[in-house]
């Protein structure tokens, strides 16, 4: 299920929306398949009883990989361009969220298998009471890593290209506002006289 649209803050857009890698499931369908030997096993030397037995098991496996696949399913890393978002919960949700701005290091942990599936740990330290947070089962976790770093970037950058347009109004930008204030009745005459002698004193 892809992150919500709605969720989303203005002009804000969605680089990754990640699940847990595959092989969380491994286990689940590994279950499945187990009690499906059994069942066979059971029903070819115990007939009727074996097969009811059998039966129980396969039931049970069933249910944990439908409980494993529901929250595979329901979580989700997502890295958007103002921030980091960790969403989980089939009924109840729960999440966390880091902005970009806050984020102060980010590190990987694989092992040996691990990195020949392609997936590993994912840790964040951020400014706040809990600095470190650490997502598991992350896929391609040094790629999540490498585009996270660029999106903080490209914020950073946003953030300066803002910050230069605020430079402080000419004195004759500032009179051309005063004027468009007196002429809507906001400011008097006497006001705007004031004002501008002020400025023009400055010059």
């Amino acid at each position: 299920m892809p992150f919500p649209q709605r969720l989303l803050n203005d002009n804000e857009d969605v680089i990754l929306d990640l699940r847990p890698h595959w092989f969380t499931l491994a286990r689940p369908v590994g279950a499945v398949v187990l009690a499906l030997v059994l069942l066979g096993v059971l029903w070819n030397f115990f007939h009727a009883v074996g097969a009811l037995v059998g039966a129980a098991v396969t039931v049970v496996a069933l249910v944990y990989f439908g409980l494993r696949y529901a929250k595979w399913t329901t979580t989700s890393f997502v890295v958007t361009t103002d921030r980091l978002v960790y969403r989980v919960g089939v009924v109840a949700k729960r999440g966390k969220e880091i902005p970009l701005e806050r984020v102060n290091d980010i590190s990987f942990t694989q092992t040996i298998f691990e990195r020949i599936i392609g997936a590993g740990d994912l840790s964040i330290e951020s400014a706040g009471a809990r600095s470190r947070e650490t997502f598991d089962d992350i896929p391609r976790p040094s790629s999540v890593q490498n585009e996270i770093y660029r999106q903080m970037e490209a914020a950073a950058s946003r953030h300066a290209d803002r910050v230069a347009g605020r430079r402080e109004l000419s004195v004759p930008e500032q009179l051309e506002k005063l004027d468009e204030l007196r002429q809507r009745g906001v400011i008097t005459q006497a006001e705007f006289d004031a004002k501008k002698a002020q400025l023009l004193e400055r010059m």
